[in-house]
């Protein structure tokens, strides 16, 4: 494995802010402190998120989860799911699949609760990185470097060029006062603050896909034991599923639609999108699955309740100055690739290690970790442009189709080679990069950062209702001039 040898850094280390406390800021946040860095994580959540859907570790993720020391953490909590099923109106079962094919795993590649990989990332990481809970960052001004700072300039031992120690980011926050960090990454998901504030406005960058996506937790009234339930109505898809170690079952719902205007921040109105979306489904009298209703009633109650429409992100760049997005902020594929946790991963593992790798500013470590990311995220765009239809079948007799199909494979001499070939275009993307080793401490370093989790005073211990990862935050301060035009 790799992940032995010295430190490149031997002096103080740089200071970091990342904003998101999901996946790929606590991701990065390890990596970053095992390399000597000071690390900072702000979260506009006042407190860790425990919500989300299950979310699949394939491929070069593995490999990084294994290279981090989580992957038997990742086991533990798997959701060990046992099988999938459509069923038709009446909740019949009319076509059962190992879970396995349903999620085109193969190998080491498992599943997990979001939630649960957000818990692991944050417990190995919350006493040598410091959380700031309940804040968001509301300005970013860049400070140059000193006229003596050249590329020619020589480098000193903890990959600073002479003359550049002035360099960084000034930041204001909602809440906790101004200060000065080197580097600031942009981990806080589709709707980044960061890259807003960096590279101007989200609709420069958002590519809609056709359809939304709705999650959220429901009281477990079908007995679901490991297992996940699909009903297919055209443009309409319904999911009801348990993971192991759980009493609650999830749902999802996802809807073809034009793009609808609303406020992310608002889950009242989303719910609201959401029931129109699938009125009068599963009534009497009308078609589709009985459970539709009850599924709806649950939504308007729950406090993990999650909406959002199928995106991608795509930029010319993700990084300006010292600034550098990660993750869904600064390539999103869409809960439809099925890939976004473990591009996350893969992203922070990457990025740390350019960093950390770093001869010649940060600059060039920010070009050599896109260099590297780019046909990886490439392959699983389209992966999600190809995916986001065939999660919503157009008509019934596609529906018909599929399900005969998915009950006739279990009884096909040549059944093992039909599952190879659905999975072999998840499986591209899950691999589409090569990993480079990077030296790391045998022994992460004490980090200077302040060692503790912090929440805002004002912020009440646990959320209501948690938005999407990477809510955007106020305006800018116009006391100072920031990275946005």
């Amino acid at each position: 494995m790799s992940g032995t040898g010295s430190s490149p850094r031997t002096t103080t280390p740089r200071t970091v802010l990342i904003s998101g406390a999901s996946i790929a800021g606590p991701a990065l946040a390890h990596w970053l402190h095992r390399y000597g860095f000071a690390v900072t994580v702000v979260e506009r959540a006042p407190a860790l998120r425990a919500g989300g859907y299950k979310v699949d570790i394939r491929g070069a993720a593995i490999e990084v989860a294994d290279r981090m020391g989580i992957l038997e953490d990742i086991r533990r909590a798997s959701t060990d799911m046992r099988s999938g099923a459509y069923v038709n109106d009446d909740g019949k079962r009319i076509a059962t699949l190992p879970a396995d094919i349903f999620g085109a795993r193969v190998g080491r590649d498992d599943e997990i609760m979001r939630g649960d990989l957000a818990r692991i990332l944050h417990e190995r990481t919350r006493a040598d990185v410091e959380y700031l809970f309940g804040d968001s960052i509301t300005s970013l001004t860049p400070v140059a470097p000193s006229a003596s700072a050249g590329p020619d300039a020589p480098v000193t031992p903890d990959g600073r060029r002479a003359g550049d120690e002035a360099a960084g980011v000034e930041v204001t926050f909602e809440h906790a006062a101004p200060r000065r960090f080197d580097l600031v990454v942009g981990a806080d998901g589709l709707h980044s603050t960061v890259r807003r504030l960096a590279f101007g406005p989200e609709e420069q960058f958002l590519r809609y896909l056709g359809a939304y996506l709705a999650a959220f937790s429901l009281p477990n009234e079908l007995g679901l034991d490991r297992e996940e339930l699909y009903h297919a109505q055209p443009g309409r898809l319904i999911c009801a599923y348990s993971s192991a170690g759980d009493p609650a079952a999830k749902g999802l719902l996802s809807f073809r639609s034009p793009r609808l205007s609303y406020d992310h921040r608002d889950p009242e109105q989303q719910r609201a999108l959401l029931a129109a979306a699938f009125a009068g489904m599963g009534v009497d009298g009308a078609g589709g699955w009985r459970e539709v209703p009850r599924l709806l009633a649950a939504a308007r109650e729950a406090d993990d309740f999650y909406f959002d429409g199928m995106h991608l992100i795509e930029m010319d760049r993700w990084s300006r100055g010292r600034v550098v997005l990660l993750g869904d902020a600064a390539h999103c594929a869409s809960p439809a690739s099925g890939q976004g946790t473990g591009m996350a991963l893969v992203g922070a593992y990457v990025l740390a290690g350019e960093l950390a790798a770093d001869g010649r500013g940060p600059e060039e470590a920010f070009r050599r970790y896109e260099a590297q990311m780019r046909g990886y995220v490439a392959v699983n765009h389209a992966m999600a442009r190809k995916f986001v239809r065939d999660m919503t079948a157009d008509t019934r007799r596609q529906i018909r189709f599929r399900h005969l199909m998915m009950r006739v494979l279990p009884y096909m001499p040549w059944k093992n080679l039909v599952a190879k070939k659905i999975a072999e275009g998840v499986q591209r993307g899950a691999n589409a990069i090569t990993l480079k080793d990077y030296p790391v401490p045998a022994v992460s370093p004490t980090s200077p950062a302040t060692p503790t989790s912090l929440a805002t005073p004002s912020s009440p211990e646990t959320p209501s209702s948690p938005a999407p990862d990477g809510a955007a935050g106020p305006a800018p301060s116009a006391a100072a001039p920031t990275y946005a035009a």
